[in-house]
C-alpha cells in the first residue's frame, strides 16, 4: 500500500487530494495544524484509510513529531505532498518585511522542512515521489503578489534542483502549478495594505482574481493532476 502524507489537508487542494487518494487506494495522512478542522475531510473519507497528523511546517518539532508518529504507526511515507502554503497582498514598496518573513517559512522552509524530515527513507528505500505544490505565480510574476510569487519562484528554483539530486536514488520530484482555483482561501484574499500609491494595480489583481473565481477550477482538478503523475 502506499503511503501518502499532505500538509495543508483541511481545506481546498489539499483536502482534495488527499480525498481522491485515499479513495485510489493509498493510505493517507492528512497534515494539518489544527486537527479540529479535519472534521469534514474525516467525514468524506469515512470509508478509506485515511486519518488526520498534526503538522505544522514552520516548525521543526512539529515536523520532526509527524515523522516519529508515522514511524510508530509502522508506516514509511512514499509520496510527500507539500501542499501547506500562505498569500500575502503586496506590492513590494508596501511589504511588510516580518509578514513576509512569515510567507517564505511556510511556502519554501516548509517544503524543505518535510523535505529533510520524508525523504531520507525514500532516499534508502530507492523509490518515492514529493510533489511541490507552487502556482502559477512561480511562472510569471503577478502584480500585486511580489512576496508570494518570490515564494513560488524560489520554490520551483529549490525543487528544480531537488530533482537533479535524488534522481539517481529512484525519488522523482513534480512541480504542480494550478491557475487560478476556486477554493476557500479566495473570498479571503481581500485588502491590501493602506496607505498606499498602488491602489490601480492592487484593483487589477483583484479583478484578475475575481476573473478566476467565474471560471471555477475546481480543487478536485488539481488533485487529479497528482494523481495522473503517480
Amino acid at each position: 500500500m502506499t503511503v501518502t502524507l499532505i500538509t495543508g489537508a483541511n481545506s481546498g487542494l489539499g483536502r482534495a487530494t488527499a480525498l481522491l487518494l485515499a479513495q485510489k487506494g493509498h493510505k493517507v495522512y492528512a497534515g494539518m495544524r489544527n486537527l479540529e478542522k479535519g472534521s469534514k475531510l474525516l467525514e468524506l473519507a469515512k470509508d478509506c484509510d485515511l486519518s488526520a497528523i498534526q503538522i505544522d511546517v514552520t516548525d521543526d518539532d512539529s515536523v520532526l513529531a509527524c515523522a516519529n508518529e508515522i514511524n510508530e504507526n509502522g508506516d514509511s511515507v512514499d509520496v510527500l505532498v507539500n501542499n501547506a502554503g500562505v498569500a500575502l497582498n503586496s506590492v513590494t514598496e508596501d511589504i511588510d518585511i516580518e509578514k513576509a518573513k512569515e510567507v517564505m517559512d511556510v511556502n519554501v522552509w516548509g517544503p524543505v522542512r518535510c523535505v529533510k524530515a520524508f525523504v531520507p527513507g525514500m532516499r534508502t528505500r530507492g523509490s518515492g515521489h514529493v510533489f511541490q505544490v507552487s502556482s502559477i505565480a512561480g511562472l510569471i510574476g503577478h502584480i500585486g503578489q511580489t512576496v508570494y510569487v518570490g515564494s513560488k519562484f524560489a520554490l520551483e528554483g529549490m525543487s528544480e534542483a531537488l530533482a537533479q539530486e535524488l534522481i539517481g536514488f529512484g525519488v522523482r520530484v513534480h512541480i504542480v502549478e494550478p491557475g487560478v482555483t476556486r477554493t476557500a482561501i479566495l473570498p479571503k484574499n481581500e485588502g491590501n495594505p493602506q496607505p498606499t500609491a498602488y491602489q490601480d494595480h492592487y484593483d487589477r489583481m483583484f479583478q484578475f482574481y475575481s476573473a478566476g473565481i467565474a471560471a471555477s477550477v475546481q480543487a478536485e482538478s488539481v488533485a487529479e493532476t497528482i494523481y495522473g503523475a503517480l
